[in-house]
């Protein structure tokens, strides 16, 4: 276990210390490796990350895999981005782009051999039509391949009391579904073989080092510390989707 990508990633201290700085979420490195391994990436592969944040997924599939990817999320800023993967040594295997995955996407149909999103997809998959959208891009016989927060079972209307003052957040409540909820939506669609639906085993740690990252003086990483607080094990956990396009 001790010579997984991920641990020796985080053993040397530049590597941790980016870590520290980049992370918007549970590990994303962590949770990037245990997905790709439900099925073969190689260096000639062209990958579509989406929602890649601040590139930690990207880093992992370019120097986990020497694939070429395309970095791209609605929020953080491609330039940033580059800036990053070019002290890393990685830049002229990474596109870094801004992109809104729920529109249509500027790419050429079959071009992907991979679409990958870790901790992103919750917030614009959630409905019928995204994952046939995306199905075009990739060849047949390709994957598309998703990581991101979930429930054990679906709260529905009986949200625990501990967890009530977190769903008043709208977003909170529709992205952060059951895994039952996930596979029902996945079998649905048409055009993919399902490889895997399955909780991440790598979610507590994954949420461990993320949130010892965190500053409790800060809003926004205080509600994140508060939620995983008041949710004590009981309730989370992260959703692996992994998906052949026949």
């Amino acid at each position: 276990m001790n010579d997984t990508f991920s641990n020796k990633f985080i053993a040397d201290e530049k590597n941790f210390a980016l870590l520290q700085e980049t992370m918007w979420g549970p590990n994303g490195i962590r949770q990037s490796e245990e997905l790709a391994s439900h099925f073969a990436i190689t260096k000639d592969m062209k990958i579509l990350d989406l929602g890649c944040g601040q590139g930690l997924s990207s880093l992992y599939l370019v120097q986990a895999h020497g694939a070429n990817v395309f970095a791209t999320d609605l929020y953080a800023c491609p330039t940033e981005n580059h800036e990053r993967f070019q002290k890393l040594g990685i830049a002229d295997k990474i596109v870094p782009m801004l992109l809104d995955a729920t529109q249509p996407l500027p790419f050429a149909r079959g071009y992907f051999d991979v679409i990958f999103s870790v901790g992103a997809y919750n917030m614009f998959g959630d409905n019928e039509e995204m994952l046939p959208k995306l199905i075009p891009y990739v060849k047949k016989g390709g994957y598309i391949a998703v990581a991101f927060p979930g429930l054990k079972y679906e709260f529905g209307d009986n949200v625990p009391p501990e967890m009530q003052p977190f769903w008043k957040e709208p977003d909170v409540a529709r992205c952060i579904r059951g895994i039952e909820w996930w596979t029902d939506l996945f079998r649905k669609t048409e055009g993919i073989e399902i490889v895997t639906i399955s909780e991440m085993a790598c979610h507590d740690i994954a949420w461990k080092e993320y949130l010892a990252s965190r500053n409790p003086s800060d809003e926004g990483d205080k509600w994140d510390l508060d939620m995983m607080e008041a949710e004590g094990g009981k309730y989370y956990n992260t959703i692996q989707l992994v998906a052949k396009v026949s």
